[in-house]
C-alpha cells in the first residue's frame, strides 16, 4: 500500500470513528434526557397522590370548568358515595394482576346528588379455566356506597383483532374499552377519566394495582448501552490506530 493510499486510509477511519463516536454519545445523552422527563412525570405523579383527596363536589365543579380536559386532576386521590349502575358493569378480558390473566371488572358510579358519573375500575377478578367466558359473580351493593381511589385514564388498550368496539345489546366482556364509545352506548353523562378504585366494599375483587411507574430505568440501561458503544469505537479505534502504528506486533513487523 502506497504512502499516499495509506494516509487517505488513516483519515477515512478517523473520520468515520469520530462521526460513530459523536452519534452515540449523542444518542446516550437524549436517553439520559428522556429519563430526566419521565423522571419529571414520575415527580409529578406522586406529588399528585401527596395531596388531599378530592371530593365528588370538587370533579363535578372541574368537569363543569374543562379542566378534566387537559388531565390536570389525573392521579389525585379521590373519595366518592354514589349508586353502582351494575347493568353496565363490563368484563376487560385478559388482564393481569400479580402474572395472572382474568378480569377488569368496570362499574360506573352515579354520584349522590351529582348529575356526573365515573366509570370505576373496581378490581381483578379471576377467570375460569374451564370456560373463560364464565363470569365469576360479583357483589354490587344496590345501595349508597363509598369508595376510595385515584383519578386514571382509560384502561390500557391491547391489540384487538376482533373489529370494531362492541355496540349496544354486546357481551360485557370486551377487549378494549373506549370511554367516547361507552359512553355513547350506556347513554351516561361520564366524566373523561375512570377512577381506580382502591378501597371500598368487600367484593371479592383483587385490587394489587402496579405502582405508577414511567420507565426511567429503561432510559438509563439504553443511555448505558449507548455510552458503553462510543467508549467502545474510540478505544477500538486508538488501539487499531494509534498503538498499532507505534508499536505493531512481532508478526506484522517485516
Amino acid at each position: 500500500m502506497s504512502a499516499r493510499s495509506a494516509h487517505a486510509r488513516f483519515w477515512t477511519v478517523t473520520l468515520a470513528a469520530v462521526l460513530a463516536v459523536a452519534a452515540t454519545a449523542l444518542l446516550g445523552r437524549w436517553q439520559m434526557q428522556r429519563a430526566a422527563q419521565k423522571q419529571a412525570l414520575e415527580d409529578a405523579v406522586q406529588a399528585q397522590g401527596a395531596l388531599p383527596p378530592l371530593t365528588a363536589a370538587a370533579l363535578a365543579a372541574a368537569v363543569q370548568a374543562g379542566a378534566a380536559q387537559t388531565g390536570p386532576l389525573l392521579h389525585r386521590r379521590v373519595l366518592l358515595r354514589g349508586r353502582w349502575l351494575a347493568q353496565h358493569t363490563v368484563y376487560l378480558d385478559n388482564r393481569q394482576m400479580q402474572g395472572r390473566p382474568g378480569f377488569f371488572v368496570l362499574t360506573p358510579l352515579q354520584l349522590e346528588g351529582l348529575p356526573l358519573t365515573l366509570l370505576v375500575q373496581r378490581g381483578w377478578l379471576a377467570r375460569q379455566v374451564q370456560d373463560r367466558t364464565q363470569l365469576a359473580p360479583v357483589d354490587t351493593p344496590a345501595g349508597v356506597v363509598e369508595l376510595s381511589g385515584r383519578l386514571a385514564p382509560a384502561p390500557a388498550r391491547l391489540l384487538d383483532l376482533g373489529g370494531p368496539a362492541p355496540g349496544p345489546g354486546s357481551s360485557r366482556i370486551r377487549q378494549n374499552l373506549d370511554l367516547t364509545a361507552y359512553a355513547a352506548e350506556t347513554g351516561l353523562a361520564l366524566a373523561p377519566w375512570t377512577v381506580l378504585q382502591t378501597e371500598g366494599p368487600g367484593d371479592g375483587l383483587q385490587r394489587q394495582w402496579p405502582a405508577f411507574t414511567a420507565g426511567v430505568e429503561k432510559h438509563h440501561g439504553y443511555a448505558f448501552q449507548w455510552f458503553a458503544l462510543s467508549g467502545l469505537i474510540a478505544l477500538l479505534y486508538v488501539w487499531f490506530q494509534v498503538v498499532r502504528r507505534i508499536r505493531p506486533w512481532p508478526g506484522n513487523a517485516r
